[in-house]
């Protein structure tokens, strides 16, 4: 049997209400396999659903691990501590949510990482635009 089908039970049970059992089925998703991140990610959310914001964060740092530069993971991180009482690392965790958002654009446009400044994709050279001119404005004074 693979993991699939007690991760999705996990899911289902989420998706009901039941966060205990979520839990449960997605602690053992993680025994398996500790490297399984939609495990991860989701046992946090499921601790933060139940109420218990410590458990929460432990659990999002833990996703956090496993992929450091992850969105959710970072905007997880931010609603968990804001809940927990933190505004000062819920405010760093949504600013690091964004800078991935940004990294994500920037990597589907080719346009270079704003942290490294390398390119996300090679592109040709692209010519400078034309400068800009205003018409004439007769009403100013010349110098």
């Amino acid at each position: 049997m693979t993991l699939q089908e007690p991760y999705d039970d996990a899911m289902f049970d989420f998706s009901r209400g039941d966060f205990d059992g979520a839990i449960a089925k997605l602690s053992a998703v993680l025994a398996a396999d500790p490297a399984h991140f939609d495990a991860q990610l989701a046992l946090g959310m499921a601790y933060y659903r139940k109420g218990d914001y410590a458990a929460a964060i432990a659990e999002g740092h833990k996703a956090e691990r496993l992929r450091p530069r992850d969105q959710l993971v970072h905007t997880n991180l931010s609603l968990f501590y804001m809940k927990a009482g933190n505004k000062l690392t819920a405010e760093h965790h949504g600013l690091q949510a964004k800078i991935e958002s940004w990294r994500a654009d920037a990597a589907r446009t080719g346009e270079p990482d704003p942290k490294t400044g390398r390119d996300g994709a090679l592109q040709m050279a692209r010519p400078k635009p034309p400068p800009i001119t205003f018409p004439s404005q007769p009403w100013k004074k010349k110098k």
